[in-house]
């Protein structure tokens, strides 16, 4: 099943499949790692929901939720 990563729970798992945005979020976005085929996974979000914390290529990325509903992934365990 695919879905933006800001509708993941913490603990799920994704393949990045696209970035969505255009300019230069998305230039910043690809340069910290999330590229397409790139596995990322929930660890939080912050108290108030917002920014949320992803682990992407053994590191720990906080982005805004607004900026991860740019970003489709593909759930771990599931085929398109």
């Amino acid at each position: 099943m695919q879905k933006p990563l800001s509708e993941l729970t913490p603990g799920q798992t994704g393949t990045v499949l696209s970035i969505g945005d255009t300019g230069a979020l998305r230039q910043r976005l690809i340069a910290m790692g999330l590229t397409p085929g790139a596995v990322v996974r929930l660890v939080k979000y912050a108290p108030l929901g917002d920014p949320m914390e992803i682990r992407i290529r053994n590191f720990e990325l906080s982005i805004r939720r607004r900026d991860a509903s740019q970003i489709l992934v593909q759930m771990e365990g599931e085929r398109a």
